[in-house]
């Protein structure tokens, strides 16, 4: 099957708001759909050097189009800031583009990426999440790369000392931390982190624990809707963490390494990540305190299991590129299935297609995989608005404001109700 249906085109997924703007590239731009030849293919850093390999098996059989890879500076607002300075200036210095997830309706309705034909796209085998964030409109502009929930990381070794399991619920959590954290051998340790500094991981933190409470901060016609008691459930959830002393003071400085780096030092009893610390936190070179004792699950929430904010990367084509034919088979191989289990077997990061969550082999490599598939499965995605970076700095500020104790939740509940209708309403 290699078309998408219309009916998969036309559906929006609980959580993803779309939001209609005016474009500021025009209605013309200098780009060539047809053009083929070599491109540039600006992504993120690869420190497996996986994607590398992949690009020089596509460049050994297309000669006459090769693929130069320039990275992106690191960091989710660095790499956004690039690509809209180069937009802005209608650069055709890039031909294909890595895009985060929720900037696909902006991206798109600004004209800044081109439309894909879904009849070139075998899309039936992508998580149906990850798919519905690639659309705008009921058109298809980019083709999921990577994609992942978040997990929660713990210390086997010290959970089997008080025969505990992992929690699922909040209240799990905080109970099983207390029996850990009287052990001799957890002085000094802190119960739990996520990422908790004031950047974009701070959004996805926030939305998930309101998720995780049973709401959701956007409704389905794409109004906030933070007045609600599951979203104070979901920000008390952080807040009290810090103000109870679960998790630590210094975890508002927390990105995805600073509290990578405080787990597989010991410091933390359970830890909120993705899928790619895994390797890290287990590898047995000497840089790891605690290789052998990290297991993972689901994150816990309100009343049961959790749920992540989808993560992850999306390809698309952009709109000044004078080889866009070339680009569109590039990322139509570089997404295919055959690309993505060579892919998987060289690096830890998550795939998109479901297929590669069964192969035997990497499962064998990747004990993870059915956890990271459940929580997959579950996630629901950033909200598609295109104004969503603007977004996410109302949430971000209030949240870190309330986390810090420079505004009670309830005030940042309000003002984060109130900047965010009137950012939507601006759209």
């Amino acid at each position: 099957m290699r078309k998408v249906t219309a009916a998969l085109l036309g559906t929006v997924l609980t959580g993803t708001l779309v939001t209609a703007c005016g474009s500021d590239a025009g209605d013309t731009t200098t780009g060539d759909p047809d053009g083929r030849g070599p491109i540039t293919f600006a992504t993120i850093k690869d420190g497996t050097g996986t994607v590398p390999e992949l690009v020089e098996q596509w460049n050994d059989d297309h000669p006459d189009e090769q693929v130069t890879i320039v990275e992106l500076p690191e960091g989710a607002d660095g790499q956004r800031q690039k690509l809209v300075q180069q937009a802005q200036t209608q650069s055709d210095a890039y031909d294909v583009i890595t895009i985060d997830l929720p900037w696909n309706a902006e991206f798109a309705a600004r004209r800044w990426i081109t439309e894909l034909p879904p009849d070139q796209f075998r899309v039936d085998g992508f998580f149906d999440a990850a798919l519905a964030g690639s659309q705008y409109r009921d058109g298809l502009y980019s083709i999921p790369h990577f994609t992942g929930s978040a997990m929660l990381y713990f210390r086997e070794d010290l959970l089997e000392k008080v025969s505990a399991e992992p929690p699922t619920t909040w209240a799990e959590l905080a109970e099983v931390c207390d029996e850990v954290l009287a052990l001799p051998e957890a002085e000094g340790m802190s119960c739990y982190a996520g990422q908790h500094d004031k950047y974009e991981g701070l959004t996805v933190n926030f939305l998930e624990a309101v998720a995780s409470a049973g709401g959701t901060v956007f409704d389905e016609q794409g109004r906030p809707h933070l007045d609600t008691p599951e979203a104070a459930e979901g920000l008390r959830f952080l807040v009290e963490g810090l103000d109870e002393g679960r998790i630590p003071g210094d975890a508002v400085t927390y990105k995805e390494e600073e509290g990578r780096r405080a787990f597989q030092q010991g410091e933390l009893v359970f830890h909120r990540n993705w899928a790619y610390i895994y390797a890290l936190v287990n590898a047995d070179d000497g840089s790891s305190e605690i290789a052998g004792d990290a297991g993972v699950t689901v994150i816990p929430g309100k009343d049961g299991p959790g749920v992540s904010s989808l993560g992850g990367n999306n390809l698309a084509v952009s709109s000044f590129s004078t080889a866009q034919a070339t680009a569109r088979d590039f990322i139509a191989w570089l997404t295919g299935l055959d690309t993505q289990l060579q892919h998987a077997e060289g690096s830890a990061y998550p795939m998109t297609r479901t297929e590669v969550y069964s192969d035997p082999g990497l499962r064998e490599q990747y004990p993870y995989l059915t956890v990271l598939k459940d929580g997959i499965e579950n996630a629901q995605p950033r909200p598609s608005i295109v104004r969503y970076g603007d977004a996410s700095t109302v949430i971000q500020n209030n949240v870190y404001a309330a986390i810090t104790g420079e505004r009670s939740a309830d005030k940042a509940l309000a003002t984060m109700q109130q900047e965010l209708t009137a950012l939507t309403q601006g759209s």
